[in-house]
């Protein structure tokens, strides 16, 4: 009965610990700099599974020249909504040169889908606003080590 009750203590905490992690945003990735023209961008990478899952969910602000980036293992059509995330962002769609293939203005709260017009390996999303007051659209070549050709 003992070892029952640890078991189902030590279960709660499991429980209760990933619950808080699931309510927090993820602060701590890899970053990785990229260039937009002679923009800089500091952006954190959501790589695994669970990390593109979070992504910026939770976030209550963002500094104006950082981002996350989303790498996928392959390319396809990647789509993205904002149920748990309080910040209007804009997702840029991107190929695996670099290059924009569409942008998707999203409101925080909702789970309206946003997704990428063809296959694409990365998704960069920055605070809403950013692209357009850097005159950055569609076809626009993003530059950074996820993109350089190998």
């Amino acid at each position: 009965m003992k070892h029952i009750a640890i078991a189902l203590l030590c279960l709660t905490a499991a429980l209760v610990n990933s619950s808080q992690a699931q309510d927090a945003p993820q602060m701590d990735l890899p970053r990785v700099k990229l260039s937009a023209g002679m923009h800089l961008i500091d952006a954190q990478v959501a790589a695994t599974i669970e990390q593109r899952s979070t992504g910026l969910m939770f976030r209550r602000d963002m500094p104006q020249s950082e981002g996350m980036l989303f790498v996928f293992e392959q390319a396809s059509v990647q789509c993205f909504w904002m149920k748990n995330t309080l910040l209007p962002l804009t997702a840029a769609f991107v190929a695996n040169d670099g290059t924009i293939v569409n942008l998707a203005d999203m409101k925080p709260r909702t789970t309206e889908s946003h997704c990428s017009k063809e296959p694409v390996r990365y998704v960069l999303e920055m605070n809403q606003g950013w692209f357009g007051k850097k005159g950055i659209k569609t076809g626009f070549k993003l530059g950074g080590p996820p993109f350089e050709t190998k």
